[in-house]
């Protein structure tokens, strides 16, 4: 049996454990898990890395802990924009959607992007004019409705901010030393050798102007190629797209033959540094290496390989 293994995250930032009661910390791992669980069933059936993150990647748009599809935070306008994106590194084919609206599983129309559009990105309402002909799945406002969601909103709606996914009664507190950064990602190796990548989010709560972060953006937020690696990032998404951090941990292997962990720890903990970009992501290359790297306090993160190694972890070891 050849090697496999999937990585996951659920978003990174300020995570502490003075943040998280017990029992949410309980909830959380139970979600990294299940995704975990879900995309690990489909590679040991020697299903495909691309089904494997993409069927990850749904359980956390699922599970409303997580900031994308069901947990997707609101805009300033109070509606639900989410973005996602999903590449396949035995081909290089990518599919990515920006701005939908009451789209169950972002995801998955990430991947009929790819499959059957002749696009790479698809936004807004032609997104979702698409998604119509693909018989994507939607979900009413209620659906996405949740209540915590709704209360960092009200807390700035008002205001000139944008908040990254964590509710601070202190607005001055927040702004000065609490994130989060709410993405959910996965990538994975498969038994034929091919690798995967997926990323998906409901963005920035209170954003405007239909920003777009790095999350759809291929290079930036998401990558993957065979002959290097696969990435999904989580972070403040304007540095992720400056940095173009993705591609740039795959051009660091590809060019100077770097090792994923060398080329991971050059990106995160140094460039990214530099820039005062927050963040991390998890990557995995074609010998079933992989990295969960981040230069934030925590990230939501969770690894299962055909070894059988198998752990979720939340805050910085």
């Amino acid at each position: 049996m050849s090697k496999f293994t999937i990585a996951i995250h659920g978003g990174a930032g300020t995570i502490l454990k003075s943040m998280l009661t017990p029992e949410l910390e309980i909830n959380y791992n139970q979600g990294l898990q299940e995704a975990l669980n879900a995309g690990y069933a489909i590679l040991e059936q020697q299903g495909t890395s691309l089904d494997a993150v993409v069927e990850a990647v749904k359980v956390l748009e699922n599970n409303e802990l997580f900031n994308a599809g069901k947990g997707a935070v609101f805009t300033n306008e109070g509606l639900h924009e989410m973005d996602a994106s999903i590449m396949d590194g035995s081909n290089l084919m990518a599919g990515a959607v920006a701005g939908v609206r009451n789209i169950k599983n972002p995801i998955l129309l990430a991947k009929e992007v790819m499959l059957h559009s002749g696009h790479v990105i698809l936004c807004g309402n032609g997104a979702n004019e698409f998604a119509k002909t693909r018989q994507i799945e939607t979900a009413s406002d209620e659906y996405l409705f949740n209540q915590y969601r709704y209360d960092q909103w009200v807390d700035i709606r008002d205001s000139e901010f944008y908040q990254l996914d964590h509710k601070e009664d202190n607005l001055k507190s927040f702004l000065e030393k609490e994130k989060k950064f709410g993405t959910v990602g996965a990538v994975a190796l498969d038994q034929h050798g091919h690798i995967a990548a997926a990323t998906s989010t409901g963005g920035m709560t209170n954003k405007r102007y239909g920003r777009i972060g790095d999350s759809p953006i291929p290079g930036s937020g998401t990558y993957a190629n065979d002959h290097t690696c696969a990435i999904s990032c989580t972070g403040h998404g304007e540095f992720f797209i400056r940095a173009v951090v993705a591609y740039d941990v795959s051009c660091l292997m590809e060019y100077k033959g770097l090792t994923l962990k060398e080329a991971c720890d050059i990106v995160v903990k140094d460039k990214l540094v530099k820039m005062g970009g927050e963040g991390g992501l998890i990557a995995i290359d074609r010998l079933g290496n992989y990295e969960l790297s981040f230069n934030s306090e925590g990230m939501y993160r969770g690894v299962k390989t055909s070894d059988g190694y198998n752990q979720v972890s939340i805050y910085k070891d």
